[in-house]
C-alpha cells in the first residue's frame, strides 16, 4: 500500500515526523522573527488584524511562504538522492502541495472570523439607533466577505481536482506493484478483489478521509491561538469559575470527552466490519465456484453460508445501534455547549455581538477539529477494514518476493 507510493515508508514516515518538528522549532525559535531582516516581520502584538485579500499578502505571510519553499526544497531533494522513487514528485511535493492549499483554505476562514467582529458589531449600532453605520458601510463590509468566498472556493475547488489525481496515482502505483508480482498473487485467494476493488476503495476513502484530516489538524492550529485570544473575553466559566484561557479549556476538554466516549463506544466496529467482509468473500466464493462447477453452490451450503452473513450483519447493526445512541446525544449537546458556557458572559454585557458570533465561529472550528474522530468515525472503520484486508493480502505472498 504505502512502499508503491512513498519511498522507503518505514524511514520516509519518521523522516517527515522529525523534519516538520524541526522547522516547526527553528520557525518560532529564530526564524520567524529573522523575517523582520528582509522587511517581512510578524506585525506589532496590537496590530489590529487585516481582513480583506490583504489578509493573504501581508510581510509575515509571505515570509512563512519562502519558508516553507525552503524547507520542502531541502526535504525532497535529500530523499531523491538517497532514495529515489517513481513516484516521488507525487508523493513528496505532491502531498506538500495538498497540506499547503489546505492550510491556504483554512487561512481563508481565520480571514471570515476577524471579519464577523466589525461586520456584526455595526448590525448592533444600527439595530440600536446608533449613528455612524450606512447602508453603504454594511454593503461594503458584504463586497470583503464576497472577496474572501471567491478566494476559498478558488482554492477548495482547485485542492480538490488536485488531490483527486494524487489518489488515483497512488491507487494507479499500488495497482502497478501487486501486478509486477501477479504470478505470486494470482495464486492467493481473493487477489482479484484485493487488486481492483479494495485499491480502487483505498484510495476513495483516503482521498475523502485524508483530506478532512489534514484540514481539522491545519484548522486546530490555526484557530487555537484565535480562540486563546478570545478568551480574555470570558473571564469564567459556569459550575467552574476562573480559570486561565476558559474558552480554550472548554473546547479541548469538550472535545477529548466527546473522542474518547465514542472511540469506547465503537471499539468493536472495525472488527465487525472486517468479520462482515469475510463471510461475504467465503459466501461470493462459493457461488463463484457455483457458476462452473454443478456440484457447488447447494442450496444447504448457499443457505448456511448466507446465514453466517446474516449473523454478522446483525451482531454489526446492533453494536453500531449503541454507538449511534452516544453520537447522536453528543451532536446534539455540541450544538448548544458553546452557547451555554457564555450565558454568564452575555449576562452580564461583557461582549458584543461581534464578539460572540467571532467566538462562537472559533470555538467551533476548534471543536471540530477536535472532534474530527467522531465525525468520521464510519469512514474510519471502512478504511481499517480495507487496511486488513490488504496487509492480510501482502502477507500471503512468499517471503520476501515484495521486499
Amino acid at each position: 500500500m504505502f512502499r508503491s507510493f512513498f519511498p522507503k515508508p518505514r524511514l520516509f514516515f519518521p523522516s517527515v515526523l522529525l523534519w516538520t518538528l524541526f522547522a516547526v522549532v527553528v520557525w518560532y525559535g529564530y526564524a520567524r522573527d529573522l523575517g523582520a531582516a528582509f522587511g517581512m516581520g510578524p506585525p506589532p502584538a496590537d496590530a489590529r488584524p487585516v481582513i480583506g485579500l490583504g489578509f493573504f499578502f501581508t510581510p509575515d505571510f509571505l515570509w512563512f511562504y519562502i519558508y516553507c519553499a525552503l524547507f520542502l526544497g531541502l526535504f525532497t531533494a535529500a530523499w531523491a538522492i538517497f532514495s529515489p522513487h517513481p513516484w516521488q514528485w507525487w508523493s513528496i511535493p505532491g502531498s506538500a502541495l495538498i497540506i499547503f492549499s489546505d492550510y491556504f483554505s483554512v487561512q481563508t476562514t481565520v480571514d471570515l472570523n476577524n471579519w464577523q467582529r466589525p461586520f456584526f458589531d455595526a448590525i448592533q449600532r444600527a439595530l440600536d439607533g446608533k449613528p455612524g453605520v450606512t447602508q453603504g458601510d454594511l454593503y461594503g463590509m458584504l463586497w470583503i466577505w464576497f472577496q474572501i468566498a471567491v478566494v476559498w472556493m478558488l482554492v477548495y475547488i482547485a485542492t480538490r481536482f488536485f488531490t483527486s489525481h494524487y489518489v488515483f496515482r497512488w491507487r494507479t502505483a499500488m495497482n502497478d506493484f501487486y501486478m509486477a508480482h501477479w504470478s505470486h498473487a494470482r495464486t492467493i485467494e481473493g487477489a482479484s478483489q484485493r487488486v481492483q476493488e479494495d485499491t480502487a476503495r483505498f484510495a476513495a476513502i483516503v482521498e475523502d478521509l485524508g483530506v478532512s484530516m489534514v484540514d481539522s489538524v491545519i484548522t486546530l492550529f490555526a484557530f487555537m491561538p484565535v480562540l486563546a485570544g478570545l478568551s480574555h473575553y470570558v473571564t469564567a466559566l459556569p459550575l467552574i469559575g476562573k480559570i486561565p484561557e476558559p474558552l480554550l479549556v472548554a473546547a479541548i476538554f469538550w472535545s477529548l470527552f466527546g473522542t474518547v466516549l465514542l472511540a469506547a463506544a465503537g471499539v468493536r466496529l472495525p472488527g465487525l466490519a472486517f468479520n462482515n467482509q469475510l463471510t461475504e468473500a467465503a459466501y461470493r466464493k462459493e457461488l463463484v465456484y457455483g457458476e462452473d462447477d454443478p456440484e457447488r453452490a447447494h442450496p444447504m451450503t448457499v443457505g448456511e453460508l448466507f446465514g453466517n452473513v446474516r449473523k454478522s450483519y446483525f451482531r454489526y447493526f446492533f453494536h453500531f445501534a449503541y454507538f449511534n445512541v452516544f453520537r447522536g446525544f453528543y451532536i446534539q449537546a455540541d450544538n448548544v455547549f458553546a452557547n451555554i458556557i457564555l450565558i454568564p458572559t452575555i449576562v452580564a454585557g461583557k461582549i458584543s455581538f461581534g464578539v460572540m458570533q467571532q467566538i462562537l465561529t472559533a470555538f467551533g472550528q476548534v471543536t471540530g477539529s477536535f472532534q474530527y474522530l467522531v465525525g468520521s468515525w464510519t469512514t474510519i472503520i471502512e478504511l481499517l477494514s480495507i487496511h486488513k484486508r490488504l496487509r492480510g493480502f501482502e502477507k500471503a505472498f512468499p517471503k520476501g518476493v515484495l521486499d
